[in-house]
């Protein structure tokens, strides 16, 4: 079940291998892992639910909050933005995908 076509994939393990450190260990199921990522993120999924197919879910959630935190999507999305791959490079987040915390329902709460 591929996410990404070949010529996305390329562009973007190209943008990751440039703001990577080159000193990193090489990932192993580098392509199956992130594409888990962004099935994850296009379908507003928990980790939970990432298809078999994509691998352990554990893997890509730890993967994610990792280049998070260093800023390694940042980063490549930035990358590609400057080097006019605008389609990978643009996120849109619609208000009325994103769900809201079961406490923010309007219900009264408390005694």
């Amino acid at each position: 079940m591929p996410v990404l076509t070949d010529d996305e994939w390329a562009a973007l393990k190209s943008a990751l291998d440039h703001v990577r450190s080159p000193r990193r260990r090489p990932m192993t199921h580098e392509r199956r892992t992130v594409e888990a990522v962004v099935w994850r993120l296009r379908n507003g999924a928990k980790w939970r639910a990432v298809p078999p197919e994509f691998g352990p879910w554990a893997r890509a959630a730890h993967l994610h909050l990792r280049w998070s935190r260093l800023g390694v999507w940042q980063r490549a999305f930035e990358h590609l933005r400057d080097t006019r791959h605008a389609a990978l490079a643009e996120v849109m987040l619609d208000g009325t995908s994103v769900r809201a915390h079961p406490k923010a329902a309007g219900a009264k709460g408390g005694p």
